[in-house]
């Protein structure tokens, strides 16, 4: 299959960097420009020509309409599970105990999905989408049932942690079929509606928990999940056709080892991490022993990922210069996503005053425009290519970081809303064409790796930069208050009860909240000067699009 060209005749296939160009689906060339120009063919596929086709025929035709809602459905349910049960927590603990190991309800499930994403990616190009996607469903559905029959707290962490392996493969592979399902052209719409899905969820979810807990009992928000998620099973079973593999193939073989390796790789850095800091010191022998571990299981790793023959993580999602660069730029974005995600609700309470309804709508804003943005980003992509509609996504993205800080003291909810309305716009900019851009460098059987390794990267920044800011926040109130001032939750609660502070302490406490946010969000504007450099420096001016048979 030959690959886009940029414009002037000379095409990218193999390793060479030889071959004639072609034209894109939307009847472009490449990304809607063409290639980087470069020649080097460094950027293309080393796969077999017929294991490298954008969409290998179809066994009988594809319904995608009952597939998308399948596929909608598995989003919901994924988003839900990760906040559905914030407010359900003193009910939990309260019928459960196990005060001390709560977190681990929300740690262990997001933990579980992040590790596995990388490998349910591999598998699904190693088996195909339907069966890992069905088997992800099957034991999210498993894990749900056994979470609302939990006894205890240790047992209901271990059912969230069997949660998160079916969540994992929900969010990977769906994001995969999206792809597969769509030409160039479309893509853009389908993932625009799942980012809606997953965004109108994830906001849900504290509403929902509490809605259930209220009038119902916390079980059934595990037990919710049962006839949507069997309906998507259906749905997933009676009408996603996989495509027919071309040319001969090998007995499929998975690296098992190496899956092993990246999952408990994942899971001791990712547990140093979301622990660190919180449940013991940064330079306590738990904070070092497993950054130690981490280290030596993320070397063997390697050491095992070079020598397999169907690696998991196979080297190219690295040497390629387009996944490469995509890896970073996400990796910023999950960093960066952390200032408004986590310390947003905090600065609006704390510093504005406002109760948490008021303070989850000053970030909701966010959510509602980043779909929008995304669904027209499309517009931009197809004239000035994937890489500048990213750069310029995420340029206004920085700046509108850079303004956080210079909000007046104490300011109007409306202030930060209007950032977080524009933000919401620059990464739908961003991030959708980069997802669209690597989907369409590779064909069907790379789809779910390159998917799954860009997906990982966002979730491990996301991780990074909840330790790296969560310590700036910290150190920050630390300098103003004193050792005795405690981290930047104690300061929130503390300024929850107005009658616990006299007003001149209530006033140099809000400041010191309000001086410790100012820096995460300018440490965010910086990750997002990183993603900038890493797609001008190391991502092609062209992505090297394969060309795709026009879609229904």
């Amino acid at each position: 299959m030959a690959e886009g060209t940029d414009g002037t005749g000379t095409g990218r296939t193999g390793t060479d960097g030889t071959g004639t160009g072609g034209v894109g689906a939307d009847g472009l060339s490449a990304d809607g420009a063409g290639t980087d120009g470069a020649g080097t063919g460094e950027d293309a596929p080393r796969t077999p020509a017929a294991d490298r086709t954008a969409a290998p025929p179809a066994e009988k035709p594809l319904r995608r309409g009952p597939v998308v809602a399948a596929m909608m459905l598995s989003v919901a349910l994924a988003a839900l599970d990760g906040t559905v049960i914030a407010t359900a927590v003193p009910q939990i603990v309260g019928d459960l105990g196990g005060f001390s190991l709560f977190s681990w309800l929300f740690s262990g499930y997001l933990l579980t999905v992040t590790v596995t994403l990388p490998v349910y990616g591999r598998l699904s190009d190693t088996y195909g989408r339907k069966p890992v996607l069905i088997t992800g469903i099957a034991l999210f559905l498993v894990g749900s049932l056994l979470c609302a029959a939990a006894w205890d707290m240790a047992s209901l962490i271990a059912f969230r942690v069997l949660q998160g392996l079916g969540g994992g493969a929900l969010q990977g592979t769906v994001q995969t079929i999206a792809g597969d399902l769509y030409p160039l052209k479309e893509r853009p719409r389908i993932q625009a509606r799942l980012s809606g899905v997953w965004a109108a969820s994830a906001v849900a979810g504290p509403a929902v928990g509490g809605l259930l807990t209220t009038y119902a009992d916390w079980r059934w928000i595990f037990l919710v999940n049962l006839p949507v998620g069997g309906l998507a099973l259906w749905l997933v079973a009676r009408y996603l056709v996989e495509p027919r593999r071309t040319g001969p193939r090998a007995r499929a073989r998975v690296d098992w080892p190496g899956a092993l390796l990246v999952f408990a790789a994942g899971a001791v850095v990712l547990t140093a991490l979301v622990q660190g800091g919180v449940a013991w010191p940064w330079l306590s022998a738990p904070s070092l022993g497993l950054l130690g571990a981490g280290a030596l299981l993320i070397a063997l790793t390697v050491l095992v990922e070079r020598r397999a023959a169907e690696p998991i993580v196979p080297g190219w999602v690295w040497r390629r210069r387009t996944i490469a660069a995509v890896n970073l730029a996400l990796g910023a974005l999950g960093l960066l996503m952390v200032a408004p995600s986590v310390f947003l609700p905090t600065y609006a309470q704390a510093v504005l005053g406002l109760g948490p309804v008021a303070a989850g709508f000053v970030l909701s804003v966010m959510i509602l425009s980043w779909p929008v943005s995304a669904s027209l980003s499309h517009h931009v992509y197809r004239r000035v290519g994937f890489r500048q509609s990213a750069v310029i996504g995420m340029s206004l993205a920085m700046l509108a970081l850079l303004v956080f800080p210079f909000l007046p003291y104490p300011g109007e909810p409306w202030q930060p809303a209007l950032l977080m309305l524009l933000l919401g716009a620059a990464l739908g900019l961003f991030q959708l064409p980069l997802i669209v851009g690597v989907q369409s460098t590779v064909g069907w059987s790379e789809r779910g790796t390159a998917t799954g390794s860009v997906l990982f990267c966002r979730q491990i920044g996301q991780s990074v930069g909840a330790a790296l800011f969560g310590a700036v926040a910290n150190a920050v109130l630390t300098s103003r208050l004193g050792p005795s001032g405690g981290d930047l939750d104690t300061a929130a609660r503390a300024l929850d009860d107005p009658g616990a502070l006299s007003p001149a302490a209530s006033e140099t406490l809000r400041r010191a909240v309000d001086t410790a946010v100012e820096y995460v969000y300018l440490g965010a504007a910086a990750a997002a000067g990183l993603a900038v450099l890493a797609l001008l420096l190391v991502a092609p001016r062209r992505f090297p699009v394969l060309t795709e048979p026009d879609g229904d």
